[in-house]
């Protein structure tokens, strides 16, 4: 549990603040039809599957660029490489890179997302407390123009991404630095998300308290803290 009052909190970024609204599955085969592949009645769940194994499967989302414009085009080529795994698997069209194109504007699309319904109310009480604000995420940099749309930006004082950090989480890397953009100790700082092995476990590997919001319930027998909504962060932050 949390031992000693904590200055900054950390969150991630999709599934954690916001999600999509719908699902990816449904976003990729709504776009794909329109561009010529070919429906089944089992497309929506193969698709789900296919993508579930590809982001698995795919390398951490880190990057030798350096440059801004590289940066972009690495992380477009690393999601390139997901959707095309993706239907390799459910089934490939002629026009694929024009609807690569098309699905990767989707996300970055502010309206394509929604954010929980408390997470306004609870940044909004955390930062009224004193508390420092950062999103440590391996969301690519289309980030900030969601972040901007859905009109959070402003509630956080440091956004840490994996493509601009060289690392991505789990690696105790990727916090350590955005622990530094705060000058706190790992000890002062708490980082929640919804992934046992990136969230919880990186961040207690760099020595940050890690809690798990699990909305879906679907956790048993954590030794971290576990939410199901984060309003369920306040308590444990005033018990610091």
């Amino acid at each position: 549990m949390v031992s000693q009052p904590i200055r900054v909190v950390f969150f991630d970024a999709a599934d954690t603040l916001f999600h999509v609204n719908g699902s990816v599955a449904d976003i990729y085969l709504q776009h794909a039809v329109q561009f010529g592949f070919a429906q089944n009645p089992g497309s929506l769940m193969a698709i789900k599957q296919a993508f579930s194994r590809a982001f698995r499967d795919a390398p951490p989302p880190i990057f030798a660029a350096t440059e801004p414009v590289q940066i972009k085009r690495s992380e477009r080529l690393w999601w390139f490489d997901i959707v095309h795994n993706v239907f390799y698997r459910v089934g490939m069209f002629e026009r694929f890179d024009e609807f690569f194109d098309a699905v990767f504007q989707v996300f970055e699309d502010p309206r394509t997302w929604k954010l929980y319904p408390e997470t306004e109310v609870v940044l909004g009480q955390l930062r009224a407390q004193g508390i420092e604000l950062g999103i440590i995420s391996n969301f690519d940099s289309r980030l900030f123009t969601l972040l901007r749309g859905l009109g959070i930006d402003q509630l956080f004082d440091t956004v840490t991404i994996s493509s601009l950090a060289q690392a991505a989480k789990p690696s105790p890397k990727i916090f350590q630095l955005a622990l530094e953009k705060h000058a706190v100790d790992p000890e002062e700082a708490l980082h929640v998300g919804d992934s046992p092995r990136d969230d919880v476990e990186g961040a207690t590997k760099a020595g940050l308290t890690g809690v798990l919001l699990d909305r879906l319930e679907k956790s048993q027998g954590q030794s971290v803290p576990v939410i199901r909504t984060l309003e369920g962060l306040l308590p444990l932050i005033s018990e610091a």
